[in-house]
Order: C-alpha cells, then sequence, then structure tokens
C-alpha cells in the first residue's frame, strides 16, 4: 500500500485505534490486523458479521472541547495534523484513496472521553493543509449522544474570510461505527446533498434497529440491482450503459444520473433542436439549441438537503477547489454558462429541476464579476426550462 505515513506519539494515538477495534468488535467483527499507532494513517483490516472482509485507512484524530480565547463556549473540535507544524504544516497533503476499493478512507476526529466520533469527506478535504481546524458544536454532540447518528451542514471559510463549499459532517456512537465505514464506502464522491441523503437513510435504518425491527435485507443479483433501478427511475440496461459511458461515474454517481435525468428531459422538449452532454474538464453540463440559433450552455448542480428558514431550497453555487494564489476563481462567472438548473433530488428524492438565468443569480459580495455562491431556489426559479432557455443569450 503506498501512502504517505507520518510518525505520531504512541501514547496520544493509541486510545484512537482501540476505540475503533473495540467498536467494531462489538458490531461483532472479527479484527485481522491493526496497524501500530505510532504512524498514521491507521490501517485495520477485519471481517464483517456477515463474512465480508473490509479495511479501512483512517486519518483520525482527537476531538475534544476545550475553552479557547475568542472562540463559542459550545465549540468542539479536532485538529487535523500530523508531523510538524514548520515542516508539514506548509504542505498540501492528499488524502489516499484506495485505487482498488479494498480499503475505505476515513477522515475521522474521535472522543474517547465522550464515546462518540465525527467524521468529514475526505474527498472534499483532499488535499489538505494540516493543523487545520473542524468545529462543531455541543447541540451537535447532544444529538449524536441521543439517537446514536447524527449528520449536518457545516458552513465555513477560507483564510481571506471567503466561504468554502459547504460540507456535511456526520456523527456517531462506537456501535454506528461499522455502518459509518459501509455509509463512506457508498458516499465515495459524492455531492454534498446527496451524502445528506445518504446519511439520513443510514440514520433511518439505525433507527430500525434501535427500535428493535428488522430492516430489510440487501438482495444479491437482480433484486438488488431492481432497487437502484427503482430509485434511479431507469432501466438496469440504461444504468450499465451509463455506467460503461461515463468514466467519472464511481466518483460522482449521483451527479452524473442527476445530469442524464436533465439531458432525457431537455431532449423531450419538441422545439428545441438540439440537447448534447458536454463532458470535458471545467466545461458546462449540457448545451442545447433552438433551430437556426447558437448554443445555450447549462450548469447542473445539486441542491443542499437542508432548506433555508423561508422553505426555499439552499444552492451551494461553486467549485471545490480555488486555483493556486486565485481564492475568488472557485465562484463561477455569468459568461460561463447562461442557465443554471438546480436538481432537487437530494431533498424531494425526485428527479426535477428548477431553472435559472445565471445573469440573474446576483453578484459576490467579495469577487466583483463572479456568481453569488449562496443561492436560494425559490418560487421564482421555473420549472419549464423553455421559458429560461428562451430568454438567454447564446454562448
Amino acid at each position: 500500500m503506498e501512502y504517505r505515513a507520518y510518525s505520531v506519539q504512541h501514547h496520544a494515538r493509541e486510545p484512537l485505534v482501540r476505540f475503533m477495534r473495540e467498536a467494531l468488535e462489538a458490531s461483532g467483527c472479527r479484527i485481522l490486523n491493526a496497524s501500530d499507532p505510532d504512524h498514521a494513517p491507521f490501517r485495520i483490516t477485519f471481517e464483517a458479521p456477515d463474512g465480508e472482509r473490509m479495511g479501512i485507512v483512517a486519518y483520525a484524530f482527537n476531538a475534544n472541547q476545550r475553552e479557547t480565547k475568542n472562540r463559542p463556549e459550545d465549540e468542539h473540535r479536532f485538529q487535523v495534523k500530523y508531523g510538524s507544524e514548520k515542516r508539514e504544516g506548509k504542505e498540501l497533503h492528499d488524502l489516499w484513496q484506495d485505487p482498488y476499493e479494498l480499503y475505505t478512507t476515513l477522515l475521522v476526529g474521535i472522543n474517547t472521553e465522550r464515546g462518540f466520533f465525527v467524521a468529514a469527506d475526505p474527498v472534499l478535504h483532499s488535499p489538505t493543509r494540516f493543523f487545520i481546524s473542524l468545529e462543531y458544536k455541543e447541540e451537535h454532540v447532544q444529538a449524536i449522544e441521543e439517537s446514536g447518528w447524527h449528520a449536518w451542514e457545516r458552513e465555513k471559510r477560507d483564510q481571506s474570510g471567503l466561504e468554502e463549499p459547504t460540507e456535511v459532517l456526520v456523527g456517531g456512537k462506537p456501535e454506528r461505527f461499522l455502518e459509518y465505514v459501509r455509509f463512506e464506502r457508498a458516499a465515495k464522491g459524492l455531492s454534498q446533498g446527496h451524502r445528506s441523503l445518504l446519511a439520513d437513510k443510514f440514520g433511518d435504518l439505525s433507527a430500525l434497529r434501535i427500535a428493535g425491527l428488522e430492516a430489510p435485507e440487501p438482495v444479491m443479483g437482480p433484486g438488488r440491482l431492481h432497487d437502484l433501478a427503482a430509485e434511479f427511475e431507469l432501466t438496469t440496461d440504461e444504468i450499465l450503459d451509463l455506467i460503461q459511458s461515463a468514466p467519472r461515474l464511481k466518483m460522482a454517481v449521483r451527479g452524473w444520473v442527476a445530469e442524464r435525468h436533465l439531458v432525457e428531459q431537455l431532449r423531450a422538449l419538441p422545439e428545441l433542436e438540439q440537447c448534447r452532454p458536454l463532458e470535458g474538464e471545467g466545461q458546462p453540463d449540457v448545451e442545447v439549441r433552438f433551430p437556426g440559433q447558437g448554443p445555450v450552455l447549462i450548469e447542473c448542480k445539486n441542491i443542499l438537503r437542508d432548506a433555508y428558514a423561508d422553505g426555499s431550497y439552499k444552492l451551494d453555487f461553486q467549485r471545490t477547489r480555488a486555483a493556486k494564489g486565485d481564492p475568488c476563481s472557485r465562484y463561477y462567472s455569468p459568461t460561463e454558462f447562461q442557465v443554471a438548473a438546480a436538481c432537487l433530488h437530494p431533498r424531494t428524492e425526485q428527479w426535477e429541476f428548477r431553472y435559472a438565468l445565471t445573469r440573474e443569480l446576483g453578484v459576490h459580495e467579495k469577487c466583483p464579476g463572479r456568481i453569488n455562491n449562496r443561492i436560494k431556489v425559490t418560487g421564482d426559479w421555473a420549472s419549464d426550462p423553455l421559458e429560461v432557455i428562451r430568454s438567454a443569450p447564446q454562448a
């Protein structure tokens, strides 16, 4: 296994490895091997109760609640840090992902005193700087302690004060740790809206077990594929064709499914002469044309699962990464595409869309010429794409 290892203090990290081992054993797993806690990330291989052999590579850190000057009293945190701040603290560090998908990568803070864990998305955070802090509130800890499983959205800012992409944190008690590993394996590369949706689904299964009810067992073969086909509203052959035609599908399966549904819905419009997906890196998602006219470019984004207080949907409209030396490059320019399509599936669990012209989305307060990244999808957004596309300027 080729990943960068960091020397750490055995006595400080041993409780983290012990927490993960004991949590897996309490869920009926048999530990096959665990790396020494003097080097991180920590590797554990085990056999699950159903006989499946699994492995984790855990970037694990101590989570705590300490009084800090000028910080909220109810704040908890875990610091992502290995090595020397003077040396490793100046670098960007990749969080390893197994190309063979035998190991699942975790980015997790563990509070061994109160007995819970809080996890962030390792794909969203890679590459990361060390000696950064991930904060959350006492209310989140209490929700974890009460239900055993909890997920919430965390908003953050970079060092220049600009908002970074909203991320979904997941927390749980030790008895949910095996479910968390399975969750992180399934959530790899999902948008944050669909990460939140998946976390809620896992939470629902946990609630069934707590109540002593039987959750439906997954079925191998055609039965399992049928469930997936029903969720995506595609035939099994269409799903297989989609997987075969999209190299990035495994990293963003629901994002690709959203785009597929968008293209199919647009192609059903008789007025359009052409509708084709664009797969080039950095390009918008879809190009459409009316007869005798130039192209109109459409960018598709998933909404977040949590809504605003007034019921409108949240759209975190920005790229995951900014170009080096230009933090404003994270935000889109209205000249890059003419129409924004918001996929409502993370909230409604239906493949439906709302449309708006990018020139009407508002300007970012700190980055002139860029689109605002915190967007409300309200009743002003059109459900009929034709009226928006017709009024859009041509690319």
